[in-house]
């Protein structure tokens, strides 16, 4: 069952539901809540590596962090994927999950807020990393507290037995892929 706008709000007003900082008369929609494109980026640089080897038990990606301060804009080419992360710190009970949607009005220029990792896990917690593409023809600005994406909230059958407490928990920054922990531990 997807909340509606005033089990949202009634979620945050019991502190079930924690979005932080919020403001519900601006972000609240009937079927989600708005959250903002926050100033961090991570960008992926081209190294003289041919390929990504997911095999490789040290493999990180090798990025480099860029900040947007206020009022500044960040340049979005064609066919181009950064990190990105929300301006808002979230957290959820165990008996919800949440997806990450991508505006319409972005998504008509060309702009794709999450490649695969939509969802939100139950008992999650931290400001939430947005994999941003350009697939327009043009170079895009983006601005740091515009509303980038809509987090639509589901209630589960029944709360989870295992809390999430993953390789992304309590994420405070643009966080890269950190599959490689994924082989280190075979």
């Amino acid at each position: 069952m997807i909340l509606s706008d005033k089990d949202i709000r009634k979620y945050i007003s019991e502190g079930r539901i924690k979005i932080e900082p919020c403001n519900l008369d601006e972000q609240l929609d009937s079927i989600g809540i708005d959250l903002r494109l926050g100033g961090t980026f991570k960008i992926f640089k081209v190294t003289h590596k041919s390929h990504v080897d997911l095999s490789d038990k040290n493999y990180e990606p090798d990025t480099e962090t860029v900040e947007v301060n206020e009022g500044g804009s960040f340049v979005l080419h064609p066919d181009e994927f950064v990190l990105g992360i929300t301006m808002e710190h979230v957290e959820l009970p165990n008996d919800l999950m949440a997806h990450i949607d991508g505006r319409s009005s972005l998504g008509r220029l060309g702009i794709g807020v999450h490649s695969t990792a939509g969802h939100v896990h139950p008992g999650y917690k931290g400001r939430l990393t947005l994999e941003i593409s350009n697939i327009g023809k043009l170079p895009i600005l983006i601005i740091p507290g515009m509303r980038f994406c809509s987090l639509i909230f589901e209630k589960l059958s029944s709360p989870v037995e295992h809390t999430y407490h993953g390789k992304y928990y309590d994420t405070k920054s643009p966080s890269p892929s950190k599959i490689s922990e994924e082989f280190k531990a075979k």
